[in-house]
């Protein structure tokens, strides 16, 4: 394993492309993390620390969230929600909309995912809150308590914390722009 901090790493490995997927737009790639075992592991340790022991299950949006929620949840010897894109899941699904800097989206879980749970949820970037806010609706709307949200990068410039008031947020890298 590295000695490195999880922050130093998503700072080190993670690449941008211009203009992606829509002019105007900076995509941050993790490809690199998840590619390079003590880095992802060092990276996956890093978002679930701050909440260690306060939650049950973790919750991820499609895609990438999918593979920090099952490698957080794997380590912690906890469950995992997957909050999936439309038409992904056979019915009774609940959903929730919500917009991007580029567009709008939805998120869905299955309406038989067990209730009570402490959920911790984990995304790869927090832009505009958008997928955050609609994910907290989402697990709340299924009768679970979001304990927090851990993402590896922040974007602060677009304020993406103010769209889920009260709940705790950390973030391993922190980006001004």
């Amino acid at each position: 394993m590295t000695s490195a901090s999880a922050s130093d790493l998503v700072r080190a490995l993670t690449t941008t492309t211009p203009d992606f997927p829509t002019p105007g737009i900076l995509f941050r790639d993790l490809s690199p993390v998840f590619a390079d075992g003590a880095a992802f592991r060092t990276v996956v340790d890093g978002l679930a620390e701050p909440f260690a022991g306060e939650f049950d299950a973790v919750a991820g949006a499609e895609a990438r969230g999918f593979l920090f929620a099952a490698a957080m949840a794997h380590a912690a010897g906890v469950g995992v929600l997957p909050l999936r894109k439309p038409g992904k899941l056979p019915p009774p699904v609940i959903s929730e909309t919500y917009d991007l800097e580029y567009g709008s989206a939805e998120l869905q879980l299955r309406d038989t995912t067990p209730q009570g749970l402490r959920v911790l949820l984990v995304d790869d970037v927090l832009a505009t809150g958008g997928t955050l806010a609609a994910a907290r609706r989402l697990l709340e709307k299924a009768g679970n308590t979001v304990v927090g949200a851990s993402v590896v990068i922040e974007l602060a410039a677009l304020g993406g914390r103010a769209t889920v008031p009260g709940l705790r947020v950390a973030a391993l890298d922190v980006v001004p722009d």
